[in-house]
């Protein structure tokens, strides 16, 4: 008696199991220019080909030293101790490397996009979609927190869907919020956030005293030879053009990662980042994360790094991403009616209603906000920047009806009113327009026609 229904959980079972199964996983569906190699178990920048350049550079004159004056200096010490010296050179080299893996391959700190834009929390007029009116939210385009006793502003990023926290930024080649955002470099082919700030600095120093270390001894072994030799250091140098090399390279590298390393110690000790400190934001205001030189160095090396907020090989269920929030009211961006040229996303200016168009469904959103869903289940795209609500898909004769009301010269006065437009018989024979305007409808229409 009980062999049906046991047999049809079991069989509804087995397909919730190969759903899941069949699900794509974070990584896959990622909707930021990351790359992801070993299935998401590392994250790098979409520029990530720059880091085989970096390892060449560093990898490459290690190995012309290790072969050319390493090999040499071998028999110059007593007691073969001089065999320590390509020891160093090849485990400082291995060192500077897991230290250039560990801030690049690791997620900098990525805010994980919302699906749904936050709630409004107030009310800025209403629209009219169908005959009946809602309100109408516009979120503010910044909001005020308080961080150590000091009012901070934190912006909206139309991208993510977010107000960002304090000291994050949107980097516009990795298309990620990012917490603590430094700067996005190319070298490493990742941005530099608070979860790998640490170790970005931690190699840029240990390369800078790489250089200090092959420089050093390419110039003993230059002492080595004149004291062999009993020459003059010119005729010493040329016995070893290898070396020269390595002393040229090594003292314009120096200048690169050596600035670096001096201007980054001077950011940890003040408690900026790069991005604030390239924008001025604490010349003529007190900086609030500033809490004293050791305090600061201890915040930077001696506390631990937060986990990721983002599961990078975690299951996506679809179904989930295509069910939109429920709401009673109309949402408006911060940016509607103006241009978004957010200097943080280095995206150009451009419309608002351009900046959302040709995304109807996406995977993280579900449906977007340009799209509207009428009474009758069918779907119409809202174009933001106009008061109009066009039907998807439609006969050429409803386009055309459309266009017409799109070109007449009806529009909001400056005492507030909407004109009414011209009366178009092909438009009372059309039952498929909807919502013209906000705050007219068909029947407001016909009486007045």
């Amino acid at each position: 008696m009980h062999d049906l229904p046991l047999t049809s959980v079991s069989v509804s079972a087995a397909a919730g199991a190969a759903s899941i199964e069949d699900a794509p996983r974070v990584y896959e569906v990622w909707r930021g220019s990351n790359v992801f190699i070993c299935k998401g178990r590392f994250i790098f920048g979409p520029d990530v080909r720059s880091l085989f350049l970096t390892i060449f550079l560093i990898v490459g004159p290690v190995a012309i030293f290790c072969v050319f004056v390493g090999r040499k200096l071998m028999d110059k010490f007593p007691h073969h101790s001089g065999i320590s010296i390509t020891v160093v050179a090849v485990a400082f080299t291995l060192y500077d490397l897991c230290l250039l893996l560990l801030a690049s391959g690791r997620d900098p700190g990525i805010i994980p996009r919302n699906t749904q834009p936050p709630e409004p929390e107030g009310l800025d007029g209403s629209i009219d979609v169908g005959g009946v009116q809602t309100p109408q939210m516009r979120l503010p385009r910044m909001k005020d927190v308080i961080v150590n006793g000091i009012t901070v502003k934190i912006k909206y990023c139309d991208t993510c869907m977010l107000y960002r926290p304090p000291r994050c930024s949107h980097c516009s080649i990795c298309n990620n919020c990012v917490e603590r955002f430094d700067h996005h470099c190319p070298w490493v082919g990742q941005c530099i956030g608070l979860r790998n700030y640490r170790f970005f600095y931690m190699f840029v120093f240990s390369t800078t005293l790489l250089c200090f270390y092959v420089f050093a001894f390419c110039w003993v072994y230059i002492k080595k030879i004149m004291d062999a030799e009993e020459t003059n250091i010119w005729k010493a140098m040329t016995k070893t053009p290898a070396s020269i090399v390595l002393i040229i390279y090594t003292f314009i590298a120096v200048w690169f990662v050596g600035g670096l390393s001096v201007f980054h110690l001077y950011l940890i000790s003040t408690n900026q980042t790069t991005y604030e400190n390239f924008r001025y934001r604490y010349d003529r205001r007190e900086n609030p994360y500033n809490l004293g030189l050791i305090s600061n160095f201890k915040e930077i090396f001696f506390t631990s790094i937060p986990p990721s907020k983002n599961n990078f090989r975690a299951k996506v269920m679809l179904d989930q991403g295509l069910k939109p929030r429920q709401s009673t009211g109309g949402f408006m961006s911060p940016n509607m009616g103006k241009c978004i040229g957010d200097i943080e996303m280095g995206r150009k200016a451009m419309a608002w209603g351009e900046h959302e168009a040709g995304s109807a469904i996406e995977m993280e959103t579900g449906l977007s906000v340009e799209t509207v869903e009428n009474k009758d289940g069918r779907l119409y795209n809202s174009s933001l920047d106009s008061d109009r609500i066009l039907p998807l898909e439609g006969s050429e004769e409803q386009m055309a009806t459309e266009q017409q009301w799109g070109n007449s010269s009806w529009g909001r006065r400056s005492s507030g009113s909407w004109d009414m437009p011209p009366p178009v018989n092909s438009t009372d024979n059309n039952p498929n327009l909807v919502g013209i305007s906000p705050g007219i409808n068909r029947s407001d229409r016909k009486s007045n026609l």
